[in-house]
Parts: C-alpha cells; sequence; structure tokens
C-alpha cells in the first residue's frame, strides 16, 4: 500500500504495533462520536485485524494518519468497504484525536485520500457516511468535493450519503 504524504502529514500503512495506540485513540467517547461506542482492546484487535487484511488483499484500506511534527499517529483516514441500501460502495472514513480538531488536518489528510483514490486507484466513485447531527464531518466532505446525495440508514442511524465520481474530480482538477 502507498504512503502519502501532505504538508503536514503521513498517511501511513498500520502496522501490528499500531494497536497500543489505535486502542487508546478508540476508547476515547470523543474519537469514537458518532460511531458504535467505544472499542476495548479486543474490539480494536478486530478493526486493525480488517484492515491489515485489505492491506494484504491489495483493497483500499484505512492509512494511519501522523502528524510530521511530532511524529505522533493522531487518528486514520481511508477505505472502508460498505453495503448501503444494496450497493458495494468506498467510503472515505477519517478519525482524528480530539485535540487535533478543526486545525484542518482532517480535510488534508481526506483530500489525498480522494486524489489517491481517483487519481491512482482509477475508483469510479467515493462517499462518505455522515451522522446528521456531525457538522464538522459533512464540512470535510464538502471540503474535498463530496456533495449531498441521500438520506439512508445505515447500520441502524440515520445517515447521509455524500458521494464523488471520477468524473467530477477530473473536472475539477483540469481548472
Amino acid at each position: 500500500m502507498a504512503v502519502l504524504e501532505t504538508a503536514r502529514l503521513i498517511l501511513r500503512p498500520f502496522h501490528e504495533e499500531d494497536v497500543d495506540i489505535l486502542e487508546k485513540l478508540m476508547a476515547n467517547p470523543d474519537f469514537m462520536r458518532f460511531s458504535l461506542g467505544v472499542y476495548d482492546r479486543q474490539k480494536t484487535k478486530i478493526f486493525l485485524d480488517k484492515i491489515l487484511d485489505w492491506d494484504r488483499e491489495g483493497s483500499p484500506s484505512q492509512f494511519a494518519v501522523i502528524v510530521r511534527s511530532g511524529e505522533l499517529l493522531v487518528g486514520y483516514c481511508g477505505f472502508f468497504h460498505q453495503q448501503v441500501d444494496g450497493a458495494d460502495e468506498i467510503e472515505i472514513g477519517y478519525r482524528l484525536h480530539p485535540d487535533y480538531w478543526n486545525q484542518g488536518i482532517a480535510t488534508e489528510a481526506a483530500s489525498a485520500v480522494r486524489d489517491h483514490a481517483f487519481r491512482d486507484l482509477k475508483l469510479p466513485r467515493v462517499i462518505s457516511l455522515i451522522h446528521p447531527r456531525n457538522a464538522p464531518s459533512r464540512r470535510v466532505a464538502e471540503k474535498v468535493g463530496l456533495r449531498f446525495e441521500r438520506a439512508t440508514v445505515f447500520k441502524t442511524f440515520p445517515t447521509q450519503v455524500f458521494a464523488q465520481v471520477r468524473e467530477q474530480w477530473l473536472s475539477a482538477t483540469a481548472v
């Protein structure tokens, strides 16, 4: 899997030894807001194993978000494989430690992941699944070019689907 770099971030594949840091992140209620709740070590390990399996298969996967200034793993941003309303979708998903909110880091990471999706992986479409009350996540999706497509229910939660197709990205990057 590729390593993506931005001005402030390194997005790299996860490693098994990241489980300790990831466990602390996923035990944080703010980090896990708008999800199925906090994770214990076992759930975190299952989550990490799924990511590592996708990496081994060569499937689009999540990246560890590393802030260059302190070389700290502060969250993740990348791809989830989802089934939404009967369709297979690739979701750009992101979560950051609350200390790194409101600094443009999620947008910076999501932009790099979106570009990787369309430029390198040649994916035809990406989505983001966002809880209606999660305004910061919605702003990130909109800043990187995803647009509201529809409301649905996903894993029993009200969810907004934001989407972008490769042709939209190509048009925006050609300007």
